[in-house]
């Protein structure tokens, strides 16, 4: 743990007193966005401290280009960059012409800032003193809204505390802004036009190199006592900037608020030459709705996603804020109703990694949409991909693979891979396996075969392919290895015949070609047009099945364990409980060659493969790996405390998976790795709804039926959770005293509870 200060809270994340040195972690913290556009939580005022501001909007994107010391060939031109978008929420406000500034007051009292989750705004309030005396209280409201996406709303209200004075508020588009991660520190935006009708203002910018058109536009009222006031204003217009000012007189103790209405309309959603009438309904819809409507359309519609969504923990406060956290950042980030947007691991709440898409969606996010949505919204995540295929078919074509074989980005945002680290970018190759995994999940949990002929088969051949090229047959061994990878643990680069690799790669052959079969069989108009546009053989699935065959595994005899990869045992294994706290976290203290001689995992790597396969090995296999492996993982990833979590509660240790899952949970909250002023781990917070439902729930899907096995820490009443599987469903309450399961619905279904099977009657409880 980094940080001890956002406040124990079952439904919001709250701050209490201002501190400089928090406000870069706290815009992190309470970002807010809808699932096409997101916001840290910059002050709307100025603010001439350290500070990272942050605006993004799904799907746009810059190819900053490459910034290596040595080019190799293969190097992808660019690395995609989330652009921080131009600034819609500014609001620089006087009193009596001295501008409110928390970073110059001669006194900030009183601060508090929520993110309140359970209805999707941040609030701000604080009492401020200013250079000239004059004492002002004042209360900042926003949401971006989920029922109008391309609309954010923000009420400012002023009490002047001392005195009488005059309030100017001076609310602003900014398209004159940069990016904090650029490599060569150039602007991303071109300001087209700057322009204003009556009240309302825009900005009309473009992206350079990709061309994208975004309008960023706003409207405004001011209120005295809750009363709309008819006031002048003037304007000022720069190259890149609007500015409209509002000057009112006010009483002391009278509230003063100025409501703003902006956002972003995009080119990707309407034709460029409508982007100003698209702006304006928006505007008009919004002012007619007035700020109150629009937050309690808000509040309703977030409720409607925790209907849903939410899983309760009694009796563990801190657990609980954590799981909510991680469920309101998911589906801010992310709402499943755009097939062209996906989840970056730090979503709309910083620029770290691009902002891009990377294996994590497939491997830990797709079983939250699927169990939390309509199974419609995980179809959309796999069309994403399917629609990106011929771009990994290039991207193979690069590195000198043939015939139609793929290789998925390690980072994209059109399919084109945008990774610039060359361990990683050619060498991180598990990730093609996620692709196909993530499929087989999606059937297993849906039942929805039809999407493998309609679209997955031909994702699934192409990686087939990839991997019968990527080995070559050791006649030493007389197996086929794999050389030069990267597996999940990214402390260990360039090594040989990583076990996680190559027993995912065997595996996505052998379920391509059970899979070709089931559609043979089943689908024939689909086998035909599949098979004829892969030109895919007997002879070639034959070269497949020798190498799924004969694939090498490194293993210990001694310790009974596969070897994470060859050559492993070299290493001085040193648990990482003998190494000292000043040592930690070991990416920010050791060199890296340092690093990589060391014995020490960054994340599950072959306990990646016990979790994904947990179903191909015994339980005591299970034990004797993590045994193994565990005690000299730092988890300085955000995606391994998840995995361990899960495994940990099926082996029993209820304690230590409890332990695992605080540190998902509150891995921002509580900044574990030092670095949430970066943007949150969002990606990695699927991993902790899954360390409840997997974990503590033990809910597995078992012979086509749910099964669950549950357990809870020491340190909770209950809790409870709701899955849709197969479009219905199911609660499930847990507590030391019984586990009680409820089906929504009209259908009875057969469960699994324990080892035996249950006929689960339609709303009815049934308890064990």
């Amino acid at each position: 743990m980094n940080q001890d200060y956002i406040q124990p809270n079952e439904w919001s994340i709250l701050e209490e007193g201002f501190d400089v040195e928090r406000v870069k972690s706290s815009e992190s913290l309470f970002s807010i966005g809808n699932g096409v556009i997101g916001q840290r939580a910059n002050f709307e005022e100025k603010y001439s401290g350290p500070s990272f501001q942050g605006s993004y909007i799904g799907g746009v994107y810059y190819p900053d280009k490459t910034k290596v010391g040595w080019w190799k060939n293969g190097y992808p031109e660019y690395f995609a960059k989330v652009l921080n978008a131009p600034n819609w929420i500014g609001i620089n406000v006087f009193v009596n012409d001295e501008a409110l500034d928390l970073f110059t007051c001669k006194k900030v009292e009183g601060f508090k800032r929520e993110l309140n989750m359970k209805e999707g705004f941040h609030c701000r309030s604080f009492v401020a003193t200013l250079p000239n005396d004059i004492e002002i209280s004042v209360k900042a409201t926003r949401f971006l809204s989920i029922v109008e996406d391309e609309l954010g709303a923000i009420d400012f209200e002023i009490e002047v505390l001392n005195n009488d004075a005059e309030v100017r508020f001076e609310p602003y588009l900014d398209g004159g802004i940069t990016n904090t991660d650029a490599n060569w520190e150039e602007r991303f935006w071109k300001t087209l036009e700057v322009k204003s009708e009556a009240n309302k203002g825009f900005v009309l910018s473009k992206t350079l190199k990709t061309e994208f058109h975004v309008n960023t536009y706003m409207q405004s009222e001011v209120l005295l006592n809750g009363e709309k006031q008819d006031v002048d204003f003037t304007e000022t217009k720069t190259e890149d900037k609007l500015t409209f000012s509002y000057s009112i007189k006010v009483e002391k103790g009278q509230k003063v608020s100025l409501r703003k209405y902006a956002g972003y309309v995009t080119d990707m959603n309407h034709k460029r030459s409508n982007l100003l009438d698209a702006a304006s309904k928006v505007l008009d819809y919004a002012t007619k709705a007035g700020f109150s409507k629009l937050l309690q359309e808000q509040k309703e519609a977030w409720g409607k996603i925790w209907e849903m969504a939410d899983i309760t923990i009694e009796g563990d406060v801190k657990a609980q804020q954590g799981i909510r956290f991680n469920i309101f950042q998911l589906n801010q980030t992310y709402l499943g109703k755009d097939e062209r947007l996906n989840i970056g691991p730090k979503g709309f709440t910083g620029e770290k990694y691009g902002g891009s898409t990377y294996w994590d969606t497939e491997a830990y996010c797709i079983p939250f949409y699927m169990a939390t949505k309509d199974q419609q919204v995980a179809r959309n995540l796999l069309t994403y991909r399917y629609n990106h295929l011929d771009k990994a078919i290039e991207n193979a074509e690069k590195l000198g693979f043939t015939n139609g074989a793929a290789l998925y980005p390690m980072v994209t945002m059109n399919g084109e891979e945008s990774h610039n680290e060359w361990e990683i970018t050619f060498e991180e190759i598990h990730r093609n396996g996620a692709m196909v995994y993530a499929i087989y999940n999606y059937v297993r949990y849906t039942g929805d075969f039809d999407y493998i002929p309609e679209k997955g088969l031909e994702v699934m051949i192409a990686i087939a392919r990839f991997w019968q090229q990527r080995v070559n047959f050791s006649e030493q061994k007389n197996k086929y290895v794999m050389l030069g990878v990267t597996g999940p643990n990214e402390y260990e680069n360039n090594v040989h015949n990583n076990w996680y690799t190559n027993y995912l790669a065997k595996w996505c052959i052998e379920y391509c070609l059970e899979t070709i079969e089931k559609v043979q069989e089943a689908y024939t108009e689909d086998y035909e047009r599949v098979m004829g546009k892969t030109k895919l053989n007997e002879g070639e699935m034959a070269k497949w099945r020798e190498v799924a065959e004969n694939m090498y595994f490194p293993y210990s005899e001694k310790h009974e364990v596969f070897l994470q990869q060859d050559g492993f045992l070299d290493k001085e294994i040193v648990p990482i409980a003998e190494l000292e706290k000043s040592q930690r976290p070991i990416n920010q203290k050791w060199s890296w060659d340092r690093i990589l001689r060391s014995c020490y995992i960054k994340q599950a790597d072959v306990l990646q493969g016990f979790y994904f396969f947990e179903d191909h090995f015994s339980k005591k296999e299970l034990e004797k790996h993590f045994d193994y492996y565990e005690p000299i993982t730092v988890h300085e990833s955000s995606l391994s405390p998840c995995v361990h979590s899960i495994q940990a509660s099926l082996l029993g240790r209820t304690k230590q998976a409890y332990e695992f899952y605080l540190r998902t949970s509150r891995l921002d909250l509580d900044d574990y790795n030092k670095e949430v002023e970066e943007g949150c781990h969002i990606t990695s917070m699927a991993g902790t709804w899954m360390s409840i439902v997997e974990g503590f729930g033990g809910m597995r899907v078992k012979e086509d039926q749910l099964s669950f096995n549950p357990t809870i820490p020491d340190d909770w009443k209950s809790y409870s959770f709701k899955v849709n599987f197969r479009d219905q469903i199911l609660k499930v309450k847990v507590s030391a005293e019984k586990s009680v399961f409820y089906l929504e619905g009209e259908t009875a279904i057969e469960i699994n509870v324990n080892g035996k099977s249950v006929e689960l009657q339609p709303n009815q409880e049934f308890a064990v």
